[in-house]
């Protein structure tokens, strides 16, 4: 048999066209895509997902998610966080190195979390690695970057703000020898650009002077603040030849200081996240409070406008979470905590491609090329892992993200798959919602039926070997 899956009834991406197709799978991979409708007799025996007619995407990929385990599965288990994706039509996500005990900084450390998380994966997903200002002060940064990308991991993550006590945050000197170390590998490094003395003198002095109020957190996190370690991290990428990645970029600004960048010809490319794009700090602070509290923080309209902008001339080049969730009674709502206490992040994998596809696509803020670089494809590329993933060609993964495009739904925190039951995207009208997430050939998530994949079926995706040039050209 030259197929074992058939995916009919599917409207498939062709530039900026969605066309009738066919799509035949073998072993997990894309064997073949036809507009031609199949004979039943070649259907016998044949596993048939009917997409009914709706969008059927490149399997999407969020690169950036805190699933917390091991070590903060009081929060999540891997899971719980695998179950929230497929749910939301992710196909691959990629795990940073910090939420989990011990925290990813070397071979015996990854060892460590791919044992504890590899039994419970329904969809697939690759790693960060780590590196601290911690491992370059004890002069073992070259050592650990290099076994763990001997190891397969995607890209590396510094902090310029404290993260959790066992991953520590880098100072500049540090950060630029992090840099070096990792520019080696050719893998990306990804900053959390916040300049950290700012940002916690002026938390302090917002404290001292009584400011509760949650939109503090936001004033006293600056704008300015995230606008100079962007700076700062060109600068440096500039100066070693590394690959900087800006994580969960807030500020519209930063997109134009990373398309500029780019006109220079330095290897510089950011992601934002869904939240930045559709809140105003002032108004979600003011109702969600913790729950709307995030790091780098939400911020103004004009961010939001200036960002979608990026996103559709390339200075933005694709979409993530930081999907971080917290308990709510001991972490974002403790008697006593306060918006300075309350610990900062939100969960987003369920959300993210429902909210792109809804505020983006159908209200022609980007193209469906776009939409298909932006969700899949693009972060794919960054992290080597095209055409494998984020590609509709012969010899992919046959990952599908299947969307009804006219379906509309209300974000409802309690109907979460995930183990933190809040959002502040809660009550949010959208257009656009996931109806089936297939993972190498199987179904994952059905809409009617819930999840459906089996723990253990998600598989470590390594990177795959891809020039610079080849980069060049595909971007």
């Amino acid at each position: 048999m030259m197929f074992d899956t058939v995916v009919k009834n599917a409207m498939i991406p062709q530039g900026d066209r969605l066309v009738p197709a066919t799509i035949l799978v073998k072993d997990g991979k894309i064997a073949g895509i036809t507009n031609a409708e199949l004979e039943a007799h070649l259907l016998e025996g044949v596993n048939v997902i009917d997409a009914q007619g709706n969008m059927v995407l490149p399997g999407c990929i969020d690169s950036h998610t805190h699933f917390m385990d091991p070590g903060f599965t009081h929060r999540e288990t891997f899971l719980d966080g695998c179950k929230a994706a497929a749910a939301g039509g992710l196909t691959t996500i990629v795990d940073m190195p910090c939420c989990s005990v011990p925290s990813v900084r070397g071979v015996a450390e990854l060892e460590n979390k791919l044992n504890a998380i590899k039994p419970q994966a329904i969809i697939d997903f690759g790693l960060w690695g780590g590196v601290t200002g911690e491992d370059v002060r004890n002069e073992v940064h070259y050592k650990i970057v290099r076994e763990q990308a001997d190891a397969g991991v995607l890209a590396f993550k510094v902090y310029m703000t404290p993260s959790v006590p066992s991953y520590p945050r880098v100072t500049d000197p540090e950060m630029l020898e992090s840099f070096k170390a990792v520019a080696e590998t050719g893998l990306p490094i990804g900053i959390h650009a916040e300049n950290y003395a700012m940002c916690d003198f002026y938390v302090q002095k917002f404290q001292k002077e009584g400011r509760m109020d949650a939109p503090a957190w936001s004033e006293a996190r600056m704008p300015l603040a995230e606008k100079v370690a962007i700076q700062l991290g060109i600068s440096f990428a500039e100066a070693t030849g590394a690959r900087l990645h800006i994580v969960h970029m807030a500020l519209g600004e930063g997109a134009k200081l990373v398309g500029e960048a780019k006109k220079k010809g330095l290897d510089v490319t950011s992601e934002t996240c869904p939240h930045y794009l559709v809140l105003d700090y002032k108004e979600a602070m003011s109702e969600y409070g913790a729950f709307a509290k995030i790091a780098p923080p939400l911020r103004s309209r004009e961010d939001n406008e200036l960002l979608w902008e990026g996103l559709k001339n390339g200075s933005v080049d694709f979409i993530a979470t930081d999907h971080a969730p917290y308990e709510i009674p001991t972490e974002k709502a403790a008697e006593g905590m306060t918006i300075w206490t309350a610990f900062p992040g939100i969960p987003g994998v369920e959300t993210m491609v429902p909210l792109i596809v809804s505020e983006g696509y159908n209200k022609g803020r980007i193209s469906l090329s776009r939409l298909v670089e932006i969700l899949s494809r693009n972060a794919a590329i960054h992290y080597g892992l095209y055409p494998k993933k984020g590609a509709m060609e012969i010899g992919s993964d046959a990952d599908f993200t299947i969307i009804d495009l006219n379906k509309e739904w209300v974000i409802d925190q309690e109907k979460q798959y995930s183990k933190a039951k809040y959002t502040p995207l809660h009550g949010m009208k959208l257009k656009g919602k996931v109806v089936k997430t297939v993972v190498r050939g199987k179904v994952v998530y059905d809409e009617a039926q819930g999840i459906v994949g089996e723990p253990g079926y998600g598989e470590f995706v390594k990177r795959q070997t891809i020039s610079k040039l080849d980069r060049k050209i595909i971007f």
